[in-house]
């Protein structure tokens, strides 16, 4: 049972210091570059997100490291380990295609209902012409998937498009090394979330893995990976829930240690991004210092192609503040966790602001926008719903949320690290 939580704030201001997770985007690699080296390579620092801890399970129990008792509380099936069941874990569902197909074994790939509708079809259809043996159980280009290990490789260069997901591209990639024939990756059109596939590439080259990467084409030659420690970064996409707080206050102060200046991750963009918001960042004392300058909004269009999982946080602080951007890059959105496009739309209507599409181009409408007393935002089973509008709290007196575990696919302690800084937590009143 779904359970709901009212977030308050007394006064508009944040000051403290929040200790993030490690970065679900890094661990999820790290884990199957781990997987991939038997052994070779070790990942230091590992996020408690759900999505990671759930992968870490699966690579773990068909492994054989873990035992069936040690997983028996787990999402995973323990009865049948040829049935693997990665709940609503989008970017496991991707790399787990890509890696079981180098197994020996056979496994039949699923998850939630809302994975079963989220396409995997263009990643399919490239690993099918490499050779694998990959049937869908249920509809046509979607899991749940039959995989067969063990393929022989019929052919080391395919081309995906560019502006579906950069998932299906690190998958391939992941797995480039350990193809008898290596792979020549070419890319069609624009590529969309760049920074994703070049945080893939460089953790591969921290582990021994080399890659050439012309134009639009990425080629990774047969290769060993080498005895190494891979570290896990804390998570960038975490850290702009807070920028997002700081922008939405009349005064901020946070410290988020751990977080580096150049980083692999490419929401560490959000650096740049808030600084229109007059959020400065200082690196130092080993991490970040965010600090809030009231300063006028000039920026009046954002691209988010190469940085897709801080749309909401973005667009929920422009409408927020009643700014009237433009934004473009929103492609992915409608095929994540759920269509958070319409998603958007739904919820921003709750305080009178209308986001527009129009062809690829999405504006925001501020001319109605009100500060209801209280608002109920749905999270529509999406971790970045309930994140994104929770630094609404600072301007509207309740903010209640459907399903307040739902932050656990990627930032378990989000609420509990918001009461650390003053926001108060509670479950709604019950009925008189």
């Amino acid at each position: 049972m779904s359970k709901n939580i009212i977030l308050t704030k007394k006064t508009k201001t944040a000051t403290g210091t929040v200790q993030l997770t490690g970065s679900k985007s890094e661990c999820n690699r790290a884990l199957i570059i781990e997987a991939l080296s038997k052994g070779k390579v070790k990942v230091e620092n590992m996020s408690d997100a759900a999505d990671a801890v759930t992968l870490a399970q699966v690579l773990s129990l068909k492994s054989g490291v873990q035992s069936q008792k040690d997983n028996a509380d787990s999402r995973l099936s323990t009865e049948d380990l040829r049935l693997v069941n990665i709940g609503p874990a989008g970017t496991a569902m991707r790399f787990l295609t890509a890696y079981f197909t180098l197994q020996d074994d056979e496994v039949i790939l699923t998850g939630s209902e809302r994975m079963k509708q989220r396409p995997i079809g263009i990643l399919v259809d490239a690993l099918h012409k490499l050779g694998a043996n990959i049937e869908y159980e249920e509809n046509e280009g979607f899991p749940p998937l039959r995989i067969k290990g063990g393929f022989e490789q019929l052919t080391n260069t395919i081309s995906i498009k560019g502006n579906i997901s950069s998932q299906y591209i690190t998958a391939l990639l992941l797995i480039a090394s350990q193809l008898p024939q290596g792979l020549e990756l070419h890319i069609e059109g624009d590529l969309t979330s760049k920074p994703y596939v070049e945080m893939t590439l460089a953790m591969l080259q921290q582990a021994g893995i080399q890659h050439q990467w012309n134009d639009n084409v990425i080629s990774i030659v047969h290769q060993e990976f080498r005895e190494t420690l891979l570290p896990v970064e804390p998570d960038w996409s975490a850290a702009s829930y807070w920028y997002a707080i700081a922008a939405l206050a009349d005064e901020a102060d946070l410290f988020l240690p751990g977080l580096t200046q150049y980083s692999l991750q490419g929401d560490s963009v959000i650096t740049e991004i808030m600084a229109n918001f007059g959020i400065t960042s200082q690196f130092k004392d080993g991490g970040v210092h965010l600090q809030k300058e009231v300063k006028p909004i000039a920026r009046k269009i954002f691209d988010l192609k190469e940085c897709p999982d801080l749309a909401q946080t973005i667009i929920v602080v422009c409408a927020a503040l009643g700014h009237e951007a433009t934004f473009t890059g929103l492609e992915t959105l409608k095929i994540k966790e759920t269509d958070r496009v319409k998603a958007l739309q739904n919820e921003l209507a709750k305080i009178g602001v209308k986001l527009i599409e129009k062809g690829q181009v999405y504006k925001l409408d501020c001319s109605e926008k009100y500060i209801p007393a209280k608002v109920f935002i749905n999270t529509y089973e999406d971790h970045r719903m309930a994140m994104a509008f929770a630094p609404l709290a600072l301007i509207i007196p309740e903010v209640e949320f459907e399903d307040a575990d739902v932050v656990e696919k990627s930032y378990p302690a989000f609420w509990k690290d918001l009461e650390k800084v003053g926001f108060r937590v509670a479950p709604p009143n019950p009925p008189r």
